[in-house]
């Protein structure tokens, strides 16, 4: 629920016809694409409105809507990464084996969950978890490439099954 806004607390309406313009421009110039431009403008400020905040000045909103969308451009660009990695793999495949659209999009969407999943834990557990699980290597293995003990790669690669079982029982339960 949102707090009252005082006379010096500037409501949504105001945020956005005050600094979608600028935001919208910024990100054209950062992305240099309008359409993209768009989108994450308006995505930044959906965001906004579902987590209302309090700027005093301007230019603090504006460092707040920049760094936001500069997350969300890093999303996005991590986004095509995996959809043109998929792609690569794809087209490596001979024809009769390539997926149809409908398998691939099947495919898309696990994979950034996956990748969701692996960007909300900690740097050093998502890469236990993709060295030991993805690359067989061994916990000691893990240990040396991260410096750190074989027991922490364990407690690692635990921590990272975890979220992997709540990813597996929110999607079961239809993507809630």
């Amino acid at each position: 629920m949102s707090q009252p806004e005082s006379a010096s607390t500037p409501t949504i309406e105001t945020l956005y016809t005050s600094h979608h313009a600028w935001l919208q421009g910024w990100l054209r110039r950062r992305l240099g694409n309008a359409c993209d431009a768009a989108d994450l403008a308006h995505d930044a400020f959906m965001r906004l409105l579902a987590r209302p905040r309090r700027f005093d000045t301007a230019p603090q909103a504006r460092v707040y809507l920049r760094t936001m969308a500069n997350g969300l451009c890093i999303d996005l660009w991590r986004r095509r990464e995996i959809e043109q990695a998929w792609l690569e793999t794809l087209a490596a495949q001979p024809e009769p084996v390539a997926p149809s659209a409908e398998q691939q999009a099947m495919v898309m969407q696990p994979l950034h969950e996956i990748d969701d999943m692996l960007r909300s834990l900690p740097p050093k557990a998502a890469t236990a978890f993709v060295l030991a699980v993805a690359c067989d290597m061994t916990d000691q293995e893990v240990a040396d490439e991260l410096q750190v003990s074989s027991r922490m790669v364990r407690k690692y690669v635990a921590q990272a099954m975890l979220h992997c079982l709540r990813l597996e029982a929110r999607l079961a339960a239809g993507g809630a």
